[in-house]
């Protein structure tokens, strides 16, 4: 089962405004007489930015099978058995550590010996309701 990531509205400014200014530094470039050189690295790292911003925006998703979760954010992707899910914490934000999410209010996955992942699916309960009715003995913490 798919599942999309929730956009909240701290997010969506974040990455609105970054764009704004990347679309405004490209009319810049294209504007002012910058060498021909020095003006298509400045177009080519800002279109890869540009790109790189909006791969994140719209990839971002996750998925559950009988074994695995998986999770994309743009180029960051990774699977986590379900077996060595031990607690999932609703409502809380990660700050550091590895966050393929694109809202606060999400969950954190706690799994294997130390290891931790911050997402943000669209619904956190249908999310959690599918994760334990593959693996019951998850802690669900508030």
């Amino acid at each position: 089962m798919k599942f999309e990531s929730k956009k909240d509205i701290l997010f969506n400014s974040v990455m609105l405004g970054t764009l704004g200014l990347l679309i405004w530094i490209m009319a810049v470039v294209l504007t002012n007489g910058l060498s021909g050189e020095t003006k298509y690295m400045a177009l080519f790292f800002t279109l890869c930015l540009t790109g790189l911003l909006l791969w994140i925006y719209f990839g971002t998703s996750y998925s559950i099978t009988n074994h695995t979760l998986s999770y994309r954010s743009g180029p960051i992707r990774g699977k986590i058995e379900i077996e060595k899910i031990k607690e999932i914490i609703k409502g809380k934000t990660l700050w550091v550590g590895l966050k393929p999410a694109t809202s606060t209010n999400g969950l954190i996955i706690k799994y294997g010996k130390y290891d931790e992942i911050y997402i943000s699916p669209k619904s956190n309960e249908l999310f959690i309701k599918k994760l334990l009715a593959l693996k019951s003995d998850i802690k669900v913490t508030e």
